[in-house]
Formats: structure tokens, C-alpha cells, sequence
């Protein structure tokens, strides 16, 4: 599969006019947390960096190590260029940046797509389980900061760690959902870390003012990454997706797409913006059941 997933962005720079086609990133450095398999976001904005003339380097933990470096094989990137990162260690962070400034030099972009919530945060039940979900009351403090740390605190402290090798206007991107805004049952604790990683590229884009950084946020609409895959009643929110968002379901290829402008010079003004993907379903206000 991952492999035949790469075949097909292949094809695609061949025959399609493509947005990558559109941007040129030739001589840029990107530097990209949180790619988790070819399902997930992460992967096709590495990807599509990578075909506009972008020089990536990928963080990986334990279980995605094997995807990062087979994604690197099929770009033809030697594997030093991917690091272990545990982005709730400083020191980890740091020595990551410093490897990619050392070699390409000063970074202008960044992808902060790393997030993780258990069972126990998020409140869902597995499918096919008839054991209940968690309690949104019952969500124990110690998982959920873990959970915090991870997918929210941490664009703060990559932010940090990577202000003096970052280059002049570069762009920092990350990834956020529409739960930071509104309920959507099995996201429960996550929503409170998605509505905290919105206020803080509030707070990053002031912040970064006189160096002329941008950070932004894409609020990507419900695409079947693994994680989501195994949250129970995704499938039934897809469906109601298609039916209500007035241009339907979206997938990764899109958000990618929607990243491309984050990551190239058209977005040279744009900062503290949350960037809505999701084909319009965040501006309805019922359900559409047809």
C-alpha cells in the first residue's frame, strides 16, 4: 500500500497539472513532525514539499520509524535525513534542528503534525466493542497533560527551540480539527488541546512580528487516517459530511494542497489565520440527512 500510494503521486506529477507544479520550493528547507504512515496528512505535505524542489527532514518516534524511512527511500533521501524526536523533549527538538541547519542550512518551514490522545482523553469506544465509551468526567489528569504536552504545548516549544534557525519570513504550520469549536463525541479531551494549539498560533504569530514569521493552522476536515480509523462512529460522520459540507468530504491530497500556500511565498502576509479544509462543513449549522 505504501508504495502504491507513492506510484499514484508519481502519476500524477506526470499527467495532471498539479499544484506542486505551481510552487516552487527549489533550494527551501522543510522540517516536518508527525509523519505517521501514507495515510496521514503529514505524509502527502512531505510528499508534495519534497516534489516542489523543498530539502525535507522528517522527525520520527518507535512505531513510525519504518514508514519514515521507507518514505525516504521512495524520495530517494538518504535516511540521516530523519531524527527520533520526542517532541516533549527539549533536547531532542534542539539537536534535531541543529543536525538540519548544519547540513541545509536555515529552515523555512516547519510542519508541526503531531498530536496523540488515548482512549481514555479522547472518550471513545473501539468498534465493534460493546464496552462503553470513557466518561468525558472520568478523563484522568495524567494522560490527559501527556496528551497536552504532546499535541499542543509542543508547536510552543518547537516554535522556541527553532527560532534562531529558522530563516527570514518562514512559515510554521500546524494542524488542528473544528472539535476545538464544537462537540464531537469521541474527541472529548483532544478538542481541549485542538482549542489551546489554536490559541497559541494566536499568540506565536504576535510573537514572531518583527522577524516576519508566520504561523498558521489548517483545521482539516474528518479524513480516514489510521488514527481516526479506529475511533468508533468515524464512518457515520464521514457519510454526514458528505451530505451536509456543501462541497462534500475532503482527503488528505487536499489538505496538502491547502499546505502548499502555507509553504511558499503566496502566504507571505498571512499569519494567525486557521484555515478551514473540511468543504465547507464548518459553516453549517445542522446536519443535512438527504
Amino acid at each position: 500500500m505504501f508504495k502504491l500510494r507513492f506510484w499514484w503521486y508519481k502519476q500524477c506529477n506526470v499527467y495532471l497539472k498539479t499544484p506542486v507544479e505551481m510552487i516552487d520550493n527549489k533550494n527551501k528547507v522543510a522540517v516536518i513532525f508527525g509523519v505517521r504512515n501514507d495515510s496521514s496528512i503529514a505524509y502527502d505535505i512531505a510528499v508534495k514539499l519534497h516534489q516542489s524542489g523543498c530539502k525535507i527532514a522528517l522527525s520520527y518516534v518507535d512505531d513510525t520509524k519504518l514508514n519514515v524511512l521507507q518514505l525516504l527511500d521512495d524520495l530517494g533521501i538518504p535516511h540521516h535525513r530523519a531524527r527520533h524526536v520526542d517532541v516533549r523533549d527539549e533536547g531532542q527538538i534542539s539537536a534535531f534542528m541543529q543536525q538540519v541547519y548544519t547540513e541545509l542550512g536555515p529552515v523555512d518551514y516547519i510542519l508541526h503534525g503531531v498530536a496523540f490522545g488515548n482512549q481514555q482523553v479522547m472518550c471513545y469506544s473501539l468498534p465493534g466493542s460493546d464496552v462503553p465509551a470513557p466518561s468525558y468526567l472520568n478523563i484522568p489528569f495524567e494522560d490527559f497533560m501527556d496528551s497536552f504536552n504532546i499535541s499542543a504545548y509542543s508547536l510552543l516549544r518547537i516554535a522556541r527551540v527553532a527560532e534562531p534557525f529558522l530563516a527570514e519570513q518562514a512559515s510554521i504550520l500546524t494542524l488542528t480539527y473544528n472539535a476545538s469549536q464544537r462537540v464531537f463525541p469521541g474527541y472529548a479531551g483532544m478538542s481541549v488541546n485542538k482549542a489551546a494549539l489554536e490559541n497559541i498560533v494566536l499568540y506565536l504569530a504576535n510573537h514572531f512580528r518583527l522577524k516576519k514569521i508566520r504561523v498558521n493552522a489548517l483545521s482539516a476536515g474528518l479524513v480516514m487516517t489510521t488514527s481516526a480509523g479506529g475511533i468508533n462512529g468515524v464512518r457515520k460522520l464521514r457519510k454526514m459530511g458528505k451530505l451536509t459540507a456543501p462541497l462534500g468530504n475532503i482527503d488528505v491530497g487536499d489538505v496538502g494542497n491547502a499546505a502548499l500556500y502555507y509553504f511558499s511565498d503566496l502566504s507571505k502576509k498571512v499569519t494567525g489565520n486557521i484555515h478551514f479544509v473540511d468543504g465547507g462543513f464548518n459553516i453549517m449549522g445542522v446536519a443535512i440527512d438527504e
